[in-house]
């Protein structure tokens, strides 16, 4: 489905935030609203601005068709660093059209020149698409990641800590 426009992979910049926050909603993150704009403005400029992210645009015919956050930190039990990738998103009209290659060589690149021993990434498990693509770009199943929301009371997820739900099991 490549149209035959080439793929320009870019850093973002603080003029990204629009077009990277509708990115993010693609993949049902929540979008800032007029109460939390400011701060996820803030929030974006430190990003862009931090020695420990590369993350990047993909523009074709002029137009933004995907984005890739990467973020390269320091393990202990390494001598040398690792790069993460929490958000690759291409727009559903570029999907096929080799967005999401352009962006993982380069994210692939960035983390070579920057020492990391490992590229790890996360993915949503409804994403079947995208974890066929990362299989295809060389990375393997090798794990699961678990998630605590922090923000909320107890009573907010429906029991206090360390209450067993029926649904859960070991």
């Amino acid at each position: 489905m490549d149209n035959g426009m080439p793929v320009i992979v870019r850093p973002i910049t603080t003029g990204d935030f629009d077009v990277v926050q509708t990115l993010l909603a693609e993949l049902g993150r929540p979008a800032p609203d007029p109460a939390t704009d400011a701060v996820a403005r803030a929030v974006f400029a430190r990003h862009v601005a931090s020695p420990g992210t590369s993350s990047l645009i993909a523009e074709r015919d002029g137009r933004v068709a995907g984005f890739l956050s990467l973020h390269v930190h320091d393990r202990l039990n390494h001598a040398t660093p690792a790069a993460w990738i929490p958000d690759l998103i291409v727009t559903e009209a570029a999907h096929g059209t080799g967005v999401a290659t352009a962006l993982m060589d380069r994210a692939k690149a960035i983390a070579r020149e920057r020492g990391c021993h490992a590229l790890t990434l996360e993915s949503g498990y409804r994403r079947l698409r995208a974890h066929r693509f990362y299989g295809r770009e060389g990375f393997t199943d090798a794990g699961k990641y678990f998630t605590l929301r922090i923000d909320r009371a107890p009573d907010d997820e429906g029991g206090s800590p360390g209450q067993s739900h029926p649904e859960a099991s070991s």
